[in-house]
């Protein structure tokens, strides 16, 4: 059976060790592993069905029935609180801390793809690759950004870009992009996401101070719409998006690198 630490929900793992233990012993039983670590069988299904969760009280019964010690019960107790959280910073908070838990070559690897997300000017340098003749010069490289960015910050954005497979050195000098997609997987996704979004929003805000009208375009709409529409606005939205990175395939003679938000949300019940 896999490591716990390949795991990202408590639950798969519970399920695949009992499956595991029944293989190997005919006698082995939900009411048994139950008996084990005080939980009802009925419950034990529901848990293994993603439908339940278990007792923060009773994460060490688990631990000791799955003969976890050391990180790998350090792992499991976080997975369950992971799996559980609520909030957004709690939710980071202990995927963070997976994160670290992780072996060296997969925790390097997600810690990676996370970082890209987590920081605007990641994205931003790899666009500006597409169009910029990259040599070398850090500065100069850090200066083209809007905000500018430490030369520092450019360097370890170049090699993170690398480590990730989106850009390669070319032969000639330089550098290209690749165009592979990068994937976080279903568990760190939706972090990575918000951490990104919270970025440009951010700078959407400071864009208002730092670039004249004619260099943005930030406006702000309030209307009234039924619920029941709120499928076709999101439609109009997503058919706008399309339209704008058809526009964006399709040029040419690209010089800039804009970011685009575009937010709907409820003021009402």
């Amino acid at each position: 059976m896999e490591s716990v630490k390949t795991y990202w929900e408590y639950r798969d793992y519970l399920k695949d060790y009992y499956s595991e233990r029944k293989k190997e012993n005919n006698w082995f039983s939900l009411r048994y592993m139950g008996g084990k670590v005080s939980v009802d069988p009925s419950h034990l299904v529901k848990i293994f069905q993603l439908k339940r969760h278990i007792g923060n009280s009773l994460i060490d019964a688990f631990i000791k029935f799955c003969n976890l010690d050391d990180s790998d019960a350090e792992y499991f107790a976080n997975l369950v609180r992971f799996n559980k959280a609520k909030s957004d910073r709690d939710i980071k908070m202990y995927y963070e801390r997976l994160l670290a838990l992780k072996g060296t070559g997969a925790r390097t690897l997600e810690k990676s793809k996370y970082e890209y997300y987590t920081k605007w000017y990641h994205t931003a340098i790899l666009m500006l690759l597409d169009f910029y003749d990259f040599a070398g010069d850090y500065a100069a490289l850090a200066n083209k950004l809007s905000p500018p960015i430490t030369e520092a910050k450019a360097r370890k954005s170049i090699a993170l870009l690398q480590k990730l497979g989106l850009i390669k050195k070319m032969t000639r000098g330089g550098y290209c992009l690749t165009h592979k997609i990068i994937t976080t997987g279903d568990h760190g996704r939706s972090i990575a996401v918000k951490a990104f979004q919270e970025e440009t929003m951010r700078l959407a805000s400071e864009s208002l101070h730092r670039h004249p009208p004619e260099k943005r375009n930030i406006s702000t709409v309030t209307v009234t719409i039924s619920e029941s529409e709120l499928g076709r606005v999101n439609e109009v939205i997503n058919q706008f998006r399309e339209t704008l990175l058809r526009m964006a395939r399709d040029e040419k003679n690209p010089d800039k690198v804009y970011q685009l938000n575009v937010q709907l949300y409820p003021l009402t019940q």
